[in-house]
């Protein structure tokens, strides 16, 4: 009896060891869900990076976690400050991966001045340009986190403004009722402000144009004594959560933002099962999945590293 309580035990043990891949970032057990362990990757340091602000950091512990559970020994190098530091570590080789935006890239690193309005197109043109930089682009997601303008309700009931040509209309007829919160990186990008003006043909006086970090810009425009208008993210949790209105884009200005991941070329080519492991995730990231992640982050407190393991469970792909 002793025996064979003993083999059963062991057989557990074996089982389990089998199916279990090791820890996340949370030291939580990650297991094969519809991920299965890849024996070219068993040990692999891949070092996965972000921006700094809340998607980027979900997004990067996703990728860390579906790396674990494919067998890989991750590094997280995420939390970079702005887009072009860690995209300098990208090409520098400092980092190996990470999910970057198709606009973002064809307009601030390919240095292109018109967007591609359809989001597959755009993609394929940002993945075959960024070949000669050393850079493979893989799974685009559909989700579309575009840059917009959103207002407090009580600016939007004052002053009729539902769209960018009416806010543009607004700088010019009362600056002051058109007191915007921006970003630092918003403010200088061709595809943020600078741009924006120049589309629609406005030019909001300094007294009117309130710099504060993107974080901040939510609950000020949420107050609304600040700042009436302020620059958001499309796919941001706290939009809804401050009961902000977003501008029609009338005049398309704003490119697709479809997030995707961006390898250096070399890891690529030596890892080339990695893209089996992020196509069918970049899947299943539409705009309502993200915008709904986000949220758990941002507006419910929630860890990025928790809130990605859960959902990568809830969709089968870790157990």
């Amino acid at each position: 009896m002793r025996r064979t309580t003993a083999a059963v035990l062991t057989l557990v043990a074996v089982l389990a060891a089998g199916c279990t891949i090791g820890k996340d970032q949370t030291g939580a057990q990650v297991g094969e869900g519809s991920i299965k362990k890849i024996d070219a990757l068993s040990g692999a340091q891949i070092r996965v990076s972000s921006k700094e602000f809340d998607e980027q950091l979900l997004l990067g512990q996703i990728a860390l976690v579906a790396l674990q559970a494919a067998g890989a020994s991750p590094q997280d190098k995420t939390n970079i400050t702005g887009s072009s530091n860690v995209r300098q570590a990208l090409t520098s080789g400092a980092v190996d991966l990470y999910w970057e935006y198709t606009g973002t890239a064809w307009i601030s690193y390919l240095h292109q001045t018109k967007p591609i309005a359809d989001a597959q197109a755009q993609y394929d043109a940002v993945k075959r340009a960024d070949a000669a930089n050393g850079v493979t682009w893989w799974a685009r997601s559909p989700a579309n986190d575009t840059y917009a303008l959103a207002g407090h309700p009580a600016a939007i009931a004052h002053t009729g403004v539902k769209r960018l040509s009416d806010y543009a209309a607004l700088v010019k007829r009362d600056p002051a009722a058109a007191s915007t919160c921006i970003g630092p990186e918003f403010k200088s990008r061709d595809d943020g402000f600078p741009g924006l003006e120049k589309t629609y043909g406005f030019d909001l006086p300094g007294a009117q144009e309130h710099l504060l970090n993107d974080a901040v810009i939510y609950p000020t425009v949420g107050k609304g004594d600040t700042c009436g208008f302020g620059e958001v993210a499309s796919t941001d949790g706290r939009v809804a959560g401050q009961h902000l209105i977003v501008l029609e884009d009338d005049k398309h200005f704003f490119p697709t933002y479809n997030p995707a991941i961006s390898i250096a070329a070399g890891v690529a080519r030596k890892y080339p099962q990695l893209e089996q492991v992020f196509t069918p995730i970049a899947a299943k990231l539409d705009t309502a999945t993200l915008t709904d992640l986000n949220k758990k982050v941002s507006v419910d407190g929630q860890k990025p590293a928790t809130v990605a393991r859960d959902w990568l469970k809830a969709a089968g792909f870790i157990s």
